[in-house]
């Protein structure tokens, strides 16, 4: 059984995959890393020079290609957008893989993200904290009816990342 973690951007999707790919033994797939091995530019790169339409249809074609790789048992780290655009997100739900969704709540997202900020050009332009939590509540609004539609979701709060693996383990295994 393979497993894609979805979740906004700041949600954990990388850190908890690593930790649950290697507490379970599976391989570990960052896919905006594989996005951007194959396309050999980074994410921002590839939106200042090509556009989003050209990167949301890489995506897609990536993501099919990933769920069609059945040799090893993964986790994958999603990107934050990838089911909600296109049939990604049904894509993912026929392939027959688990899908859970790290639901972190807003204020957490934001803390995380500001300090982060430098680093994700989505965001970057955002003057305050203020504006930055009420551009991912907004965001977090859309995203919400795409995301729920995971197999399992999981509510973040203040746990640890190795109790947030272990509820992902109890509730899989």
């Amino acid at each position: 059984m393979d497993i894609y973690l979805m979740g906004y951007m700041g949600s954990g999707k990388t850190t908890i995959g690593q930790q649950l790919a290697k507490h379970i033994g599976y391989d570990f797939v960052d896919y905006d890393q594989f996005i951007t091995e194959r396309e050999k530019m980074s994410i921002s790169e590839i939106f200042e020079s090509k556009g989003e339409i050209y990167f949301r249809k890489k995506e897609a074609l990536y993501l099919k290609e990933i769920l069609q790789e059945t040799n090893t048992k993964k986790i994958v780290a999603l990107g934050g957008g990838t089911p909600c655009y296109g049939s990604n997100l049904q894509e993912i739900k026929e392939s027959g893989v688990t899908s859970i969704y790290l639901n972190v709540p807003v204020s957490q997202l934001t803390d995380r993200l500001w300090e982060a900020k430098s680093e994700r050009p989505v965001i970057a332009g955002q003057q305050s904290k203020e504006e930055l939590e009420e551009f991912v509540r907004k965001h977090l609004f859309e995203r919400g009816f795409y995301y729920n539609q995971a197999s399992k979701v999981i509510k973040v709060q203040e746990q640890t990342e190795a109790a947030i693996v272990e509820e992902i383990v109890a509730t899989l295994f």
